[in-house]
């Protein structure tokens, strides 16, 4: 991973006492003040429902493209629980973008405040700055990791794998308003089949409808921590099979 020449974080502590990595581009912290950990849960692991579909998966692999790799804190969750449920002989690829990508000591430094995955963070340390838009091999080749550095409209444009789910992430539509556009929204759909699911912790009215302007049918639920709202759900009927998609 090609370090930047300017650093676009700084650590600020809330109520817990633990520094968390703070966006000086979006003014926005990285992942909830309250639980990252059980954010990540809430939001994007039981939100897609993973945990039942990869207990009864019945392809050889399944596929997470993300918006806003971050501090890898998504990719980790869902690779301990792909290792945890998932079948030995089939391979979890876990596709992400992200314009602005910490340094390694910065990712280090942020992923020591999750010793509970310290196990599998350790190993992808190691391999984190041979990853820029590359794919790359962990944990005995059962997870397959690529990371598109760059717009994440303009990264998923380039690509044609299809998702199984979406961790729809990135800094608040409110703070990064470039990235949440009818453009992304319409990559997404282009990149989904009749089973892709997504989850996102906003309720913003213009990802709602932008969402389903692309196709999806959305659906808000109780959000995490204080966020009141997020919205997840799944591609409709609407959206039109492609070569890509079957």
């Amino acid at each position: 991973m090609q370090n930047p020449k300017h650093s676009y974080i700084e650590w600020h502590t809330y109520q817990q006492g633990q520094p968390q990595p703070y966006s000086t581009i979006f003014q926005d912290v990285y992942y909830s003040s309250d639980n990252g950990l059980l954010e990540t849960d809430y939001v994007f692991l039981q939100g897609n429902q993973l945990v039942q579909r990869w207990q009864h998966l019945t392809t050889p692999s399944f596929t997470i493209i993300e918006t806003g790799f971050g501090t890898g804190l998504n990719f980790l969750c869902a690779a301990e629980l792909w290792l945890n449920n998932a079948s030995d002989k089939a391979t979890l690829h876990f596709i992400s973008t992200e314009k602005y990508p910490l340094t390694l000591p910065e990712m280090t430094e942020a992923l020591e405040a999750w010793p509970d995955l310290k196990h599998l963070s350790k190993l992808f340390l190691t391999q984190y700055e041979a990853l820029a838009n590359k794919s790359i091999q962990l944990f005995d080749n059962r997870v397959q990791v690529t990371i598109l550095i760059g717009d994440a409209t303009e990264s998923l444009s380039k690509i044609t794998k299809v998702a199984d789910a979406w961790f729809l992430d990135g800094f608040s539509p409110a703070k990064n308003p470039e990235m949440w556009q009818p453009a992304l929204f319409a990559e997404m759909a282009r990149l989904s089949k009749s089973s892709t699911t997504f989850a996102t912790f906003t309720s913003a009215g213009k990802v709602k409808r932008g969402l389903q302007a692309a196709g999806f049918n959305v659906r808000k639920q109780a959000g995490f921590g204080k966020k009141r709202e997020m919205l997840l759900g799944e591609v409709s009927d609407s959206i039109m099979s492609t070569p890509d998609n079957g």
